[in-house]
């Protein structure tokens, strides 16, 4: 919790930190879960989160994004509704703005997670 309250704070900056910044976070905080539970060293992560029913880091920044630029996009200032509207970048350009973090594709773990919460939903 203490890593989420930082990264919700600024979320739209964090979501262009450099991926193996990411990764060192997403590390410790499967160390903390780990931990939390007693889980034996034979327990994926994506278990573990699935598990806990806690978003890996890169899927909870992409949900406060999403959020931010909802709520920026419907504020009543006219120059932050401007700000929030833009065209993106085409894909090759080196140049990553803060709404990109929205389009792009999902981590290994991301994904691994949202998979078995689909399996958990169809059997339920």
């Amino acid at each position: 919790m203490c890593i989420r309250t930082v990264i919700t704070y600024a979320s739209p900056v964090f979501a262009h930190a450099d991926p193996k910044a990411l990764n060192r976070l997403q590390v410790i905080e499967n160390k903390f879960c780990r931990s939390a539970t007693d889980a034996l060293w034979c327990v994926r992560n994506s278990i573990l989160h699935r598990d806990l029913e806690l978003p890996t880091i890169s899927k909870y920044m992409k949900d406060a994004c999403k959020r931010f630029f909802d709520i920026a996009g419907s504020h009543s200032n006219a120059l932050l509704r401007v700000t929030v509207n833009y065209e993106p970048p085409p894909s090759y350009h080196f140049v990553r703005r803060p709404r990109n973090v929205l389009n792009d594709p999902p981590y290994a773990l991301t994904a691994a997670v949202e998979s078995l919460m689909k399996v958990n939903d169809m059997t339920d």
